[in-house]
Parts: C-alpha cells; sequence; structure tokens
C-alpha cells in the first residue's frame, strides 16, 4: 500500500512557504547576525556552509538508515530505471534549460531584461540544471513511497558523473571558456551531502540491527528520526533565504521572470521520465523518485557555484536562488501527481505486462 502522509506532510507546501517568508524578514531584520552564519564554511573555499550542511545532514541521515544495503545488487539486475534517469539527468535536463533560458529570458523577455543581464541569468539557469538534485532526492523518495536502495544508485551514479561532465557542460553550454568550476565546491558538496551521510547511515543500521534487531529498529527507532527530516528542510529553507533576503528583496521583479522557465523545465523533465518509466515498464517506486531526479537539481552546489565564479549579489547567483524558492513547492506538487497517479500507472504497467 503507498504510504499515507500525515497532517504535517499534507500540508508541507504550506509550511515551506511560511519558512521563505520567515528566512526573508530573518535576513532583514538581523543582517549582521546572518553575514555571521553565511561566512562559517566547511573549508576555506568552499562555498559549503557549515549550518546548512549539517541540516541537510539531518535531512537525509534518517533516510540512509533506510537503505538496505543488501538490495543495492537488484539495481544491476533492473538498470531500466537508473538508465532513464541519466540519460534524462544528462542528455536532456541541462539543455533543455539552455533552450528555456534562451527562449524566455533572452527572447521573450528581452524587453524587462538588458541583454548583458539576460546571459548572466541564463548562466546561473545552466549552472543550476547541470547538477541533478543529490540531497532533496531522499525526501522526495520518501513522499512518493519510493524504493530506498534503488534511489541511493540513482543518486551515487549520479554523482560520479557530475564529478566529470558538470564542469565540461556548464562550459560548453555558457559558451564561455573561462568558467571554471572550483573543483573544492564540487568535492566538499558530494563528501558533505552525500558521503558523510552514507557512511554515518550504514554503519549505524548495521550496528543497531545486531545490538537491537531488526524489528526493534523499523518499528520503533526509524518513526522516532522521522520529524528530524521534515524539520530540517524547513529549517535548511530559512537559512536560504535569510542568506539571499536583500538579492530576493531588491530584484523580485527577475525573481518571477526567472521563475517561468524554471516552472517548465521541472514539469517538462518530470513529465518525459515518468512517460519513459512507463513506457519502458520500470515499477512504480522506481519511476516516481526518477521523475523526481530527473526534475530536481542540486541548488545547494549551484548556489555555491555561482556564487563564487560571479559574486554572491550576481545575476547568475539570483537564479539559482529562484530555483529554490520555485523548485521545493513545485516538487512537492509533483510528488502528489506521482502518488495520485499510481493506481492508474500501475494498472496501465499491469496491462502492458499482460498483453505480452
Amino acid at each position: 500500500m503507498p504510504k499515507r502522509l500525515n497532517f504535517f506532510e499534507r500540508y508541507l507546501s504550506a509550511w515551506v512557504v511560511v519558512c521563505m517568508v520567515v528566512g526573508v524578514a530573518l535576513g532583514r531584520m538581523f543582517p549582521d547576525a546572518v553575514a555571521a552564519l553565511s561566512r562559517l564554511e566547511f573549508a576555506k573555499g568552499s562555498q559549503v556552509n557549515v549550518p546548512i550542511g549539517i541540516l541537510i545532514w539531518l535531512m537525509i541521515y534518517p533516510m540512509m538508515l533506510k537503505v538496505d544495503f543488501s538490495a543495492i545488487a537488484g539495481v544491476a539486475r533492473k538498470p531500466k530505471g537508473l538508465l532513464i534517469t541519466l540519460f534524462v539527468n544528462w542528455l536532456v535536463k541541462p539543455f533543455s534549460m539552455a533552450l528555456f533560458g534562451w527562449l524566455f529570458v533572452g527572447r521573450l523577455f528581452h524587453g524587462w531584461i538588458d541583454p548583458e543581464t539576460a546571459r548572466s541569468y541564463i548562466a546561473g539557469l545552466i549552472i543550476l540544471a547541470a547538477a541533478p538534485c543529490t540531497a532533496m532526492v531522499f525526501v522526495w523518495s520518501y513522499l512518493t513511497d519510493g524504493d530506498p536502495a534503488y534511489t541511493l544508485v540513482q543518486v551515487a551514479v549520479n554523482d560520479l558523473i557530475m564529478l566529470f561532465a558538470f564542469a565540461p557542460i556548464v562550459m560548453f553550454l555558457c559558451g564561455v571558456a573561462n568558467v571554471i568550476v572550483p573543483a573544492k565546491v564540487l568535492i566538499t558538496s558530494v563528501a558533505v551531502f552525500i558521503v558523510i551521510p552514507l557512511t554515518a547511515g550504514w554503519l549505524s543500521r548495521t550496528f543497531l540491527i545486531r545490538r537491537r534487531g531488526r524489528e526493534w529498529f523499523e518499528s520503533i527507532f526509524l518513526p522516532k528520526l522521522h520529524p528530524v527530516t521534515v524539520t530540517a528542510l524547513l529549517l535548511t529553507l530559512v537559512l536560504i533565504f535569510a542568506f539571499q533576503a536583500e538579492n530576493i528583496l531588491a530584484r523580485w521583479f527577475a525573481v518571477l521572470l526567472l521563475a517561468v522557465p524554471i516552472l517548465v523545465q521541472v514539469y517538462f523533465n518530470s513529465t518525459l521520465t515518468y512517460g519513459l518509466m512507463w513506457l519502458f515498464r520500470v515499477r512504480h517506486n522506481v519511476a516516481a523518485p526518477g521523475a523526481l531526479i530527473g526534475a530536481s537539481n542540486f541548488f545547494e552546489l549551484a548556489v555555491a557555484v555561482a556564487i563564487t565564479l560571479f559574486g554572491p549579489a550576481s545575476s547568475a547567483a539570483l537564479a539559482c536562488v529562484t530555483g529554490i524558492l520555485v523548485e521545493v513547492p513545485v516538487m512537492l506538487s509533483v510528488c502528489r501527481i506521482c502518488v495520485a497517479t499510481r493506481p492508474w500507472y500501475e494498472r496501465r504497467l499491469e496491462a502492458a505486462s499482460g498483453a505480452t
């Protein structure tokens, strides 16, 4: 049976909007304190913020605990979902965002945006789309009752490819040879957002199951950690919007314009991925997280890279921050669509299988 969302999860979109408003308000009321927090980095020049890194770690650690690593081997026997995810993430998403950015920002909105600023906005959108989502995918997978082991493999393989493909794709699509993605930003982000919580989850799971048994672990321990995930998500949003409060308020009309190509990109890529998963008869608990991976972005990394390359008040950084503003509520809507269409998806899948 699909997982039923509790009251708090059902209205998560509302809580997200509240956190955005609170974050911007804090940034305006306590600028010095917020600035001090924003300067805390894991390593000098890494642009990976310590408070946000810790909150994201708390967000995904409980989900890493659910991963049964013995089930990961099964992915190799059913690779279609993984291959579709990789196809959309690396051969469709960055290029579709470049197209939508050029169409909307460079052409349709040219009356409101000067050409130089438009190029910077498009560069930010490309950086945003070239980094596949990492941490948040585990939240989306949980909300759609996804297969945690398969989701882990999808994310891990994307991260390995990102180490080699992210910078060349950004350079190619931006058309600027001197766009260099700092290795420290990329490596630190992957370590903080994937390696640390994954290792901690594996060690904790192994120790606790051996010590207390699987039944206690799954029925008592894991449920107690669930509120940690949602709370960490909301606090992450508060901090991100506090850090970017001035940028958002000063250029709110640009935020509205930039939201359009991001919205189109999210729904286009999630629909494409979900449709391909159905066409190739991939089960729903792989298809739904795959659709969300195909549509969402590693916005923590994108913001860090944009700030490093263009500066914290740049148009490129604003485009990446707009991605956060748009993505979380929109991805929640995609989660709801995936959950609502699960009966239809599985009926069509059974009908297709029965016809062969």
